[in-house]
């Protein structure tokens, strides 16, 4: 193991905290150009498709020859893309800016996903390290969004909704942006693991992606990751505007009440690192999924017939805005779980590719899940909005228990 490896773990970290906040700022965003620019809930559901049809469509090109380009290069070209458009954001906006925005943070946190997660695999010993390094920094990206939160309702104006001022967040970003990118550029990456098995044309390279999917276990993961994504993103971009039209809380307390979801999310992937050690991965996720029904049919009927409008602060919120949030201390375990069973299983040459299809299947399952639940929230309202989650939450129980088959008959081959 190289001695500057600890350099590269930071480095790691820092681009995916950077990428956490603006990712998923589109929930902020979401809520904010309903008030800005007089954009329906449906019509402003579209950000989460230019996010997330940009993060597939590149991985989906490029995930199977980034070891040509080096996953270095590719993570900062990516930030050099993000810095341009964080600083063209506040000069520019509307809503056609915000769209572009959002394509330009899909665009880079494609290649920013695909070289991290194959990076891990050059930098960590054994499948227990793997797992536990994956845990951290997914959690670690968790805490990225809380601060996300924080960080753009610092710039609200609740006196004045209609304001654009909360675009100049968009100067800091870049330069948080900026920073993440030379500390990358400094930092030394031993990539020599991957660039000897590049004697193969690109088109053979393209094949052998799509040739994972042949795996039934490969398969059944990308339908797991898929629904995953699905119920995760569908909560997350769409709780700021749950927390302001459901329950009536002022704007600013409505993005900031959003961040409990992305603490109690960093907690339960945090206490997964430790716990999956432990205990066997299906029997903790399965139980995290029970747990995680249980609380929206708990939480979601005491949002009713609350009006928080004279709500001025945390400590009079009502109950509702804490508990609904708690879901993600059981959605959390999930996705670093199988993610890491799937690369840790699978030769490090394969592991960019692999990455290229967890990424194109979870993004296509974030746009579709925030696409349906602006639909429903429209159409129905946001209490129905969010009981839709039980749906996908029992397809993902069904899913898991399949894989779990898989990977233990996978072990027996082996």
């Amino acid at each position: 193991m190289k001695s500057y490896n600890w350099r590269v773990k930071i480095s790691l970290f820092i681009n995916y905290f950077v990428f956490a906040i603006l990712l998923n700022s589109v929930g902020t965003v979401i809520l904010q150009v309903q008030n800005n620019y007089g954009v329906s809930e449906s019509s402003a559901s579209v950000l989460e498709g230019f996010k997330d049809l940009s993060i597939a469509i590149v991985s989906f090109f490029v995930a199977s020859f980034i070891t040509r380009i080096g996953y270095k290069k590719a993570m900062l070209f990516a930030l050099g893309i993000v810095t341009l458009a964080c600083l063209l954001m506040p000069l520019v906006g509307g809503f056609a800016m915000s769209k572009l925005l959002f394509a330009a943070v899909g665009t880079s946190f494609a290649l920013i996903k695909v070289s991290v997660y194959a990076t891990i695999g050059l930098i960590t010993n054994d499948k227990k390290e793997h797992a536990s390094f994956m845990s951290f920094i997914e959690s670690f990206f968790m805490v990225g969004i809380l601060c996300g939160y924080f960080v753009f309702s610092a710039f609200m104006d609740d006196a004045n909704p209609e304001s654009t001022a909360w675009l100049n967040v968009y100067y800091l970003l870049a330069g948080l942006s900026f920073l993440a990118f030379v500390l990358l550029w400094s930092t030394p990456l031993d990539e020599s693991k991957v660039h000897v098995e590049q004697d193969k044309p690109m088109d053979k390279e393209f094949t052998d992606m799509f040739g994972l999917l042949a795996q039934s276990l490969v398969l059944v993961f990308i339908v797991s990751a898929f629904f995953y994504v699905l119920i995760e993103q569908s909560i997350m971009s769409w709780l700021p505007t749950y927390n302001n039209k459901v329950l009536r809380l002022p704007t600013t307390l409505s993005i900031q009440m959003a961040s409990i979801l992305a603490a109690s999310t960093a907690i339960g992937r945090f206490a997964a690192g430790v716990v999956l050690r432990k205990l066997d991965w299906y029997m903790v996720l399965m139980a995290c999924l029970v747990a995680a029904a249980v609380l929206v049919l708990v939480a979601i009927p005491l949002a009713s017939g609350i009006d928080g409008s004279k709500v001025v602060g945390w400590g009079d919120a009502p109950l509702a805005a804490f508990i609904f949030p708690l879901i993600g201390l059981f959605l959390a375990p999930i996705y670093p779980a199988i993610n890491s069973a799937v690369l840790s299983a699978l030769p490090p040459r394969t592991h960019a590719p692999m990455s290229g299809l967890i990424v194109v299947f979870s993004a296509l399952g974030g746009t579709t899940g925030s696409v349906i639940t602006g639909a429903i929230f429209e159409k129905f309202g946001g209490e129905k909005a969010f009981y839709f989650s039980l749906i996908p939450i029992a397809i993902l129980a069904t899913s898991l228990f399949f894989f779990n088959r898989l990977q233990k008959k996978a072990i027996k081959v082996g």
